[in-house]
Order: structure tokens, then C-alpha cells, then sequence
């Protein structure tokens, strides 16, 4: 019997493209629940979820997304978990893939894919673009599935930063000595838009993965 997956979708003001994310997901052969945080919105991402029979839990005020996270984490039922942004698309039959590999070995704590970057269509080419023309490692959304049991161990998310919670995790992950599989394929397509959250928060992503990486360091160093 294959082992439920939570799939947690952070977002504040998706209207625009939580739909094509949650269709993604549903083509997915896998049993699932989807868990959308509402992250203060005032548009209606609550109301579109819901249609779609989404698990919606609703912050009254805009935490950030990294709280937003370790709520629906907090409410994750399955075994494995998986998140997403609202704005990408996951690929038909890569959380099949991602799930039976881990399901294939139990010393892997974690499976990583690739995601590839395409310019969302109504915006076309923007000057200053940066679009990456190979799939590539490295981020979170829809293309890591983890062990619900790892959290067990290394906590939630730290919430004193707004971003760098991925190079946070994988220091956490090495310490345990957790594996993590690298698989071959690309899980997701990652949107480029013009409100990208890396985007709009640039400056507090620099300060938070300069930080992030000084603590890995002094943890090497030990």
C-alpha cells in the first residue's frame, strides 16, 4: 500500500497561479493531501483551494513564509512530505518516481530532483530576466520529498529569518547524518514572474543566507 503524502503550498495573494499548481498536483499518481497556508491574503487563494478540497489553513495576518511552512507541517498527516509554491508546476509522474525510490531504500531520508525555470507566458521576456537554460538543484519547491520522521529530528524551521530556510535544513540534514538521493529527472517547472518572492526580497535573502552560512561554518569547525 503506498504511503500518504503531504504536500504543503505556502502563498499570500495566489490567485494567479495556484490553480495550475494544484492541477500539476492532481495528475500525480500518488495518494495525497494538499495543505494550502494562507499567509494573510486578501485576494481569494482561500476560496480556491477550498474547491479543490484542499486541506486550507488561514493566518490572519501575513507570517512569512517560512512560518507559513511549519504550519502546514504542523498539520501534515503523511508519511512523506513535499513543498511547493504556488506558482510552479510539478511534472506528471515525478512524485510517482520520487516516491518509490525512497519507498526502495529506508536508509535515503529524503529524494532530490531538478527544477527547471520557464518565463510565465503573460509576461513574456522582462529586461533583467534571469532564466537559468539547464534544470538545476537546490530548491525546495515541489522537488524534495522528505521523511515526515526527519522533522521528528531536526525541528521545524527556524522563523527568526524570511528566507534561507533550504541551506538551514541541509546543514541540519548533514549533522544527522541524513541521506539525501539525488535523482535524475526534473520534478518541477519554477515559474518567472514578476513578483517572484526571491525577487521582492532580495536584500533580506542575502543578509539571512550570509548569516545561515556563517553557523554552518562555525559547525564545521567543531
Amino acid at each position: 500500500m503506498e504511503k500518504l503524502v503531504s504536500v504543503i503550498i505556502p502563498v499570500k495573494n495566489g490567485s494567479n497561479y495556484l490553480r495550475e499548481a494544484i492541477d500539476s498536483l492532481n495528475r500525480q499518481d500518488v495518494p495525497m493531501e494538499i495543505i494550502v497556508v494562507d499567509d494573510g491574503s486578501d485576494d481569494d487563494t482561500a476560496a480556491i483551494a477550498s474547491s479543490y478540497g484542499c486541506v486550507v489553513i488561514s493566518h490572519p495576518v501575513c507570517k512569512g513564509q517560512v512560518a507559513a511552512k511549519n504550519t502546514g507541517l504542523a498539520a501534515a498527516k503523511g508519511e512523506y512530505v513535499v513543498f511547493m509554491d504556488h506558482d510552479d508546476v510539478m511534472r506528471q509522474g515525478a512524485l510517482k518516481t520520487m516516491c518509490s525510490t525512497i519507498e526502495a531504500d529506508p536508509e535515503i531520508s529524503a529524494v532530490q530532483a531538478m527544477v527547471k525555470d520557464f518565463i510565465s507566458p503573460e509576461i513574456g521576456q522582462m529586461p533583467g530576466t534571469i532564466v537559468r537554460p539547464e534544470p538545476y538543484y537546490g530548491l525546495f519547491t515541489g522537488a524534495i520529498l522528505i521523511r515526515r520522521s526527519v522533522f521528528d529530528v531536526i525541528g521545524p524551521f527556524s522563523e527568526s529569518r524570511k528566507t534561507g530556510e533550504i541551506i538551514e535544513w541541509s546543514t541540519k540534514m548533514d549533522a544527522n547524518g541524513f541521506i539525501i538521493k539525488k535523482l535524475d529527472m526534473v520534478s518541477t517547472d519554477r515559474r518567472i514572474h514578476g513578483s517572484n518572492f526571491g525577487k521582492t526580497n532580495r536584500e533580506t535573502e542575502f543578509k539571512d543566507y550570509a548569516s545561515i552560512l556563517r553557523e554552518r561554518l562555525k559547525m564545521i569547525r567543531k
